[in-house]
């Protein structure tokens, strides 16, 4: 076995190590286990004022809480990342919201990447479900080298197999957390300026959506005419 491999199979240990250490600390730890059993019927309520009472009942470690819970949520794929950006928004701010949502979401982008990277793809599978998996592979088949940055701007795309689809592909670090860190940053200043505001929610909700959706449409259009010139030149 290569040096190489063997780095390979000792960061697989250590991952498949945490989860191990995590299942057992949410069974017979009290405090891990009404932590993560709060996190999840939390998110399960899809309620980001629920959220937002969970967060903000650990007083001044609520900004530390936060950034666990996106990373949680990163990993374990199903669970919606937006309520936390809302909670984030009402109870820091628009501005300080914001980039605690962006930067927690980046590192949780990161951990997915690499534990697919790590584990590889029947590991990811089970963690994202193949149905999901397969339906992200296509995104990459169609747009490339672009697909992050298109899936970032898309608000229908899952955030998290995108994370875990791309650590499966040959792109290298840096520039998926580039690319994702561009793609997220509008959805992410959307959401916190919804989240910040008392009335008209739903207004500028939808809003924002229709502008990250017209975002996606301008890259993709823009990208179709780059790629028709260069058939007309070549």
């Amino acid at each position: 076995m290569t040096p190489q491999n063997r780095t390979v199979w000792y960061i697989r240990g250590l991952i498949a190590g945490a989860f191990v250490a995590l299942l057992l600390a949410w069974l017979f730890v009290p405090a891990v286990n009404s932590f993560i059993d709060r996190s999840l019927s939390a998110f399960l309520a899809l309620d980001p004022r629920e959220i937002e009472r969970f967060i903000h009942s650990y007083g001044s470690l609520a900004a530390v809480v936060s950034f666990l819970l996106m990373i949680f949520q990163a990993i374990a794929a199903p669970l919606p990342a937006f309520v936390i950006t809302f909670a984030n928004a009402s109870l820091f701010g628009a501005f300080w919201g914001a980039l605690l949502s962006w930067s927690s979401a980046m590192v949780g982008a990161g951990l997915c990447f690499y534990i697919a990277r790590m584990m590889g793809r029947e590991a990811v599978e089970k963690l994202t479900g193949k149905a999901v998996l397969n339906s992200v592979d296509g995104f990459f088949d169609r747009y490339g080298k672009h697909t992050i940055l298109v899936c970032r701007l898309l608000p229908f795309v899952p955030f998290d197999p995108v994370s875990y689809a791309a650590g499966l592909t040959s792109i290298r670090f840096r520039q998926f957390m580039l690319a994702t860190g561009l793609g997220q940053l509008p959805a992410t200043l959307v959401y916190s300026w919804v989240g910040s505001l008392l009335t008209g929610g739903t207004f500028w909700f939808v809003s924002g959506l229709f502008i990250l959706f017209a975002l996606t449409i301008v890259i993709i259009a823009a990208k179709a005419f780059y790629q028709e010139r260069l058939k007309r030149n070549s």
